[in-house]
């Protein structure tokens, strides 16, 4: 017993050794990025929407249908002119957006299947020129303009109904690569001319993964000419602005976002309800914000152009709890003070966050903390504790017994001075 409580003990003497030195080499990694002005609005939103929405959401299978299930494009087209959404309505989006608590929304403007949902001059496999006889991008865009939402177009570089493209990136043609080059060159260009300032450019699926074929550096060039504040992601065979981690939380020594969906489909699957638990979706969002990272949370509106029910429900809860909860998100990192027993830390500017996963009852305790804490608060319930501090150790008293969040409770630290870790010691 002895043995393992030594063992347990430098155990998290190196959590705490290692989360202090990662907090402090991702502070140094990220700082130039920081000061970009470019960039340090997306860094401070840490909260953004993913829509994934095209003609695939009428089979409702998830989005992959045409290729999983290889249907020739002369009958997958067939869903085009039956996309005709009467329930589309991007000002709900963007309102339900806001509510959650999210501060931008990233659109699929173009799926892998090459249907668009914007007007293009070089395809007629569009929403303007098949059954919606609209340009459902341009709603979408003046929705968020008016709102003042920041907005991001995502654009697949793949294309399906180009013979001998493959999502694995087999091999394709030169003279099908040129073609696809050129079509992907001239539709970014039409998505950064025709709808206002946009904010964000998120590639997907370059197939090959080689930015030699699809002249990347040119791609980039010419959005950046049209759009000078674009930031755009690692997704085109260039590292990009930030990178992009996808349903996994995998903190990088740059800029970061992970994307993740809300159940087991980007896109609408009328019979998919394997959603993931609020609790679960608030703790990645910490998760990824205590480690300087963004989270992307996809919703996947129906062929009528309607949130299932069930996403709108987890929106709401997200956006009670960030209500809340939202300053120890917002513009948050690492912290230099841990507390591996309670769960998770974050800092923003002077202030710690304790985003406590294990309420361990009325007295919460941690270690390792160099600095004097001058108060805490639970912001659930805006309770102050009663401080005990004796060296690195620290107890707050006089809490709850029980906790007063369902997903997760946070502790607001304010410091006398600078918070600071101790150096961990042990004997």
């Amino acid at each position: 017993m002895k043995l393992t409580l030594k063992l347990l003990t430098v155990a998290l003497v190196l959590f705490a050794i290692t989360s202090k030195s990662f907090a402090q080499n991702l502070d140094k990694a990220t700082l130039p990025e920081q000061n970009n002005s470019k960039i340090q609005w997306w860094q401070e939103a840490r909260f953004g929407m993913f829509i994934h929405w095209g003609v695939y959401s009428i089979p409702g299978r998830g989005g992959w249908e045409m290729y999983q299930e290889h249907i020739p494009f002369s009958e997958y087209a067939a869903f085009a002119d039956q996309f005709n959404p009467k329930a589309y309505n991007p000002k709900e989006w963007v309102t339900k957006a806001k509510e959650a608590g999210m501060k931008y929304i990233v659109l699929t403007t173009r799926h892998h299947d090459g249907f668009c949902l914007f007007d293009s001059k070089v395809s007629d496999f569009t929403a303007p020129k098949t059954g919606a006889k609209r340009d459902l991008i341009a709603e979408f865009a003046d929705a968020c303009h008016e709102a003042g939402m920041r907005m991001g177009f995502y654009y697949s570089l793949q294309d399906w109904h180009f013979p001998g493209i493959l999502p694995q990136g087999g091999p394709v043609s030169p003279s099908n690569m040129k073609l696809l080059r050129e079509q992907a060159h001239a539709q970014v260009r039409e998505l950064l001319t025709n709808y206002g300032v946009v904010d964000i450019l998120w590639f997907d699926a370059p197939a090959p993964d080689d930015p030699e074929s699809w002249r990347s550096k040119e791609l980039f060039e010419m959005a950046r000419k049209l759009q000078p504040n674009i930031i755009i992601n690692d997704r085109a065979g260039l590292p990009g602005d930030f990178a992009t981690p996808e349903n996994v939380v995998s903190a990088q020594a740059r800029p970061w976002e992970s994307c993740f969906t809300m159940n087991r489909t980007w896109g609408y699957a009328r019979y998919d309800r394997n959603y993931k638990p609020v609790h679960e979706i608030v703790r990645l969002l910490a998760s990824c914000a205590s480690q300087s990272g963004n989270f992307l949370l996809n919703v996947s509106p129906d062929g009528e152009g309607a949130i299932p029910i069930e996403q709108v429900e987890i929106m709401n809860a997200m956006g009670k709890w960030m209500q809340v909860n939202g300053k120890a998100i917002y513009g948050a990192g690492p912290s230099p003070v841990v507390a591996p027993n309670l769960g998770m830390t974050s800092r923003v500017k002077d202030k710690v966050y304790l985003l406590i996963q294990r309420w361990p009852g009325s007295t919460v305790p941690f270690a390792w903390c160099g600095s004097k804490v001058k108060s805490a608060c639970l912001l659930a319930t805006g309770q102050y504790a009663r401080i005990e501090q004796k060296g690195d150790r620290m107890w707050l008293h006089d809490l709850p017994q029980y906790p007063s969040d369902p997903y997760l409770n946070v502790i607001e630290l304010t410091f006398e001075g600078e918070p600071k870790a101790s150096e961990p010691a042990y004997q």
